[in-house]
């Protein structure tokens, strides 16, 4: 992001003595356009994968219910055709049933965790990109940083590292 915004500043400072259409731009605009593209692809980057771990938590419980419901038919088919409802007929695809529900559930829990997770890590993530990004704006259009006494030399090839 730093040196996205160097680059937007350095851009737009004068090469040569003779007017150019970059002359005409706004430090302040092209500076936030360059930064808020830097924070835009940062946050893509976060947020790829998400969209699969949210469809595997909201699908997987009723994968598992499929299997319930396939587990009874099957049987209920088993006491159709041998006429008696006997434990050794409901036991096996009953068993096959819970076994679904369960496979159904210990996808989906971890699934919808990690999601939340991984979420609540990206708002924090994103949070400190766009104070960043609010710093890095200041020190490229004012000059210094907002709340500091220390200049900056927007014309100069290397950026000063700050103490913390």
């Amino acid at each position: 992001m730093a040196i996205a915004g160097f680059e937007a500043d350095a851009h737009l400072q004068p090469q040569d003595h003779k007017p150019h259409l970059k002359d005409s731009l706004d430090l302040n605009d092209w500076v936030t356009r360059c930064l808020r593209s830097a924070i835009d692809e940062a946050t893509a980057k976060l947020q790829s994968g998400l969209a699969i771990l949210a469809s595997v938590g909201s699908t997987a419980p009723f994968v598992g219910l499929f299997g319930t419901v396939w587990g009874i038919y099957h049987a209920l088919l088993a006491i159709g055709m041998s006429g008696q409802s006997t434990i050794d007929k409901v036991a096996g695809p009953i068993g096959e049933a819970l076994i679904m529900t369960a496979l159904g559930l210990a996808v989906a829990i971890p699934a919808v965790l990690g999601y939340n997770a991984l979420v609540r890590g990206n708002k924090s993530v994103i949070a400190k990109l766009n104070r960043f990004a609010y710093d890095l704006h200041a020190l490229f259009v004012t000059g210094s940083r907002v709340g500091s006494s220390t200049t900056f030399k927007s014309s100069a090839k290397v950026l000063p590292i700050r103490k913390a």
